[in-house]
């Protein structure tokens, strides 16, 4: 099987998990945690990281320390993975499902702008949806597979209507807009260590912020809010949500290796792009000149979508359909959706992820083109 987006554990990973073993710091208090978590700050340009035990929960502790209330709404793009929008529920609050680009497959920003100076009011200080009068406090950009919107528009959007901004940035790990590095535009930005990201720690996510006072927020009621080192005192309803010494020691040895992960992500992407191009009706995802993609998971749009998909499967290159739109999902139907062209169900039905790990051979990926060229040959089956 050639694996769709593998773990790429070459470097140290065994050397850094076997110091933690032999020392016996294998739980939330060890050193590599506080090593992980200031590496990651650093690469991105942050000045504060903080750990945690999966993106998700590094988005639902972003979101409550930007004052996101029960019956608030957030605005998050309709394709996302469900993490983004589980999040939100967790505190409480709706999302608010907008729409994404046809060519980018980010959060659609004309669409964005025309419906919040049509559809919300400010009172005191705050953005409010007319239609039932419920806040909106806060809105995500999920940088989906390493792409960005344009950020400096999203954030003169954010700042006008008064929504404070959560970057989700957990697929985006080296991506940047204008030299500026996903998740550094809003006052939060996260990371997701999963098994099938650019680097991996098994799971794991980072927060990322300039605010040292939220920062220390965050690490508090991350570690269950214990607020003294010997008696078990803790001063308000806190998580058990921070990374293991473990998985840290296993994501410093990553990220000692992203410089050339990236590089390879790109000459994945830079191949595919050239062996598929005017193939059949494939289209690519629009990459802005002003972002500097990680090209985490190459993903192509189709009408031949479930025979490219069977074809790989089947030839033993695991390949996955892209995320069913949010509202299509049972627990999101009824939240409020906006869109006028639904470009969500469309690339649905189109996209689909082929092989992209880090570590695949070029004749590993000659091997997936040509299957993906024979579903367009003259007798190919339709």
């Amino acid at each position: 099987m050639i694996l769709l987006s593998g773990p790429n554990v070459s470097g140290n990973e065994w050397k850094y998990v076997k110091d933690c073993l032999d020392t016996g710091w294998v739980s939330s208090v060890g050193s590599y945690v506080n090593q992980f978590e200031q590496m990651v700050a650093d690469f991105a340009g942050a000045k504060y990281g903080i750990a945690a035990s999966c993106g998700t929960a590094a988005l639902h502790i972003s979101l409550l320390l930007s004052g996101v209330r029960r019956d608030d709404y957030v605005i998050v793009p309709n394709v996302t993975f469900v993490a983004s929008v589980n999040s939100i529920c967790y505190t409480g609050a709706r999302p608010l499902l907008v729409d994404i680009d046809p060519d980018t497959w980010q959060m659609d920003l004309d669409l964005l702008e025309s419906v919040l100076a049509a559809e919300t009011y400010i009172r005191d200080g705050q953005c409010y949806l007319i239609k039932d009068d419920r806040r909106i406090s806060a809105i995500m950009p999920v940088h989906v597979l390493g792409n960005m919107c344009d950020m400096e528009r999203l954030m003169d959007i954010a700042n006008r209507y008064r929504l404070v901004a959560v970057e989700d940035s957990t697929e985006a790990l080296g991506s940047s807009f204008k030299g500026k590095h996903a998740g550094t535009f809003g006052r939060f930005g996260t990371f997701s260590f999963n098994g099938n990201k650019i680097i991996t720690t098994g799971g794991g996510g980072v927060i990322v912020t300039d605010d040292e006072k939220l920062a220390k927020r965050a690490k508090h009621i991350t570690t269950t809010a214990k607020s003294d080192s010997f008696e078990y005192i803790h001063d308000e309803v806190g998580y058990n949500y921070r990374m293991v010494n473990v998985l840290a020691a296993m994501g410093v040895a990553q990220m000692e290796q992203l410089p050339k992960f990236l590089e390879r992500k790109k000459q994945m992407d830079a191949f595919y792009r050239r062996e598929l191009q005017g193939l059949g009706d494939i289209r690519f995802q629009k990459i802005s000149t002003d972002v500097n993609p990680n090209c985490w998971l190459f993903t192509f749009q189709t009408q031949k979508q479930k025979e490219v998909l069977k074809a790989l499967n089947d030839n033993g290159m695991q390949s996955r359909p892209f995320w069913v739109p949010m509202n299509q999902l049972e627990m999101f139907k009824n939240d409020p959706y906006v869109s006028d062209r639904n470009s969500s169900r469309n690339v649905y039905s189109t996209c689909l992820s082929i092989p992209s790990s880090t570590y695949i051979t070029d004749a590993e990926m000659q091997s997936v083109v040509d299957t993906i060229k024979a579903c367009y040959s003259s007798n190919a089956v339709t």
